[in-house]
């Protein structure tokens, strides 16, 4: 048995490892936030798509104290919404690059961030938020959710431009906290892209 077990340790320690990334969501998030900072998951912000602002017309969330965001009232900002539930091991691993977005942005207010949470109870959405120590704010659909914005694939970011036009749409965990992320929402601040 021993001389099993020394034959057969890489194998075992990889097993081990294999089990724990199938079990849990931290360990799988974990592994997840470092491929995506190679940034080979990420999307570019595109050029404008006539149209997709009427696409989404209705959408609206809610905050905390049920105060409802309509995102076609939201012209003339750049918003940023992403889908997220804190069960899911992607959402959970691209969430500190949003943390992080939110927090060079958060104060200019031509930038709207929607984080809208899809847990089936808004309680296990709050929790996570409070035991990361993510101060994003936490929001749940006050409507019905258009395809053209999110077709059941979490995590889901999307970028409107000023005009309500749809330049980001990416399925998938993805890295926000890339400096040519950011050189992309300046050009969409200033109007330049």
């Amino acid at each position: 048995m021993k001389n099993w077990v020394k034959s057969n340790v890489s194998t075992i320690i990889l097993t081990v490892l294999f089990v724990v990334l199938l079990v849990n969501k931290d360990a799988k998030a974990w592994l997840m936030r470092q491929v995506a900072s190679t940034g080979i998951l990420n999307s570019k912000i595109s050029e404008s798509k006539q149209g997709t602002a009427l696409s989404y017309a209705g959408f609206a969330v809610k905050d905390e104290e049920g105060k409802s965001i309509d995102a076609s009232d939201l012209k003339n900002k750049v918003v940023f919404i992403n889908f997220w539930a804190s069960w899911c091991p992607p959402c959970r691993a691209e969430f500190p690059s949003v943390q992080k977005l939110y927090d060079k942005y958060k104060n200019n207010p031509d930038m709207i961030f929607l984080t809208v949470n899809l847990d089936d109870t808004a309680a296990p959405g709050k929790n996570y938020l409070k035991d990361k120590g993510f101060t994003v704010p936490f929001l749940v659909p006050a409507s019905s959710i258009p395809n053209t914005l999110y077709d059941g694939t979490l995590p889901t970011t999307v970028m409107l431009d000023k005009k309500g036009e749809i330049r980001l749409h990416h399925k998938g965990v993805a890295d926000y906290s890339k400096d040519s992320f950011y050189a992309q929402i300046d050009e969409l601040l200033k109007g330049k892209l």
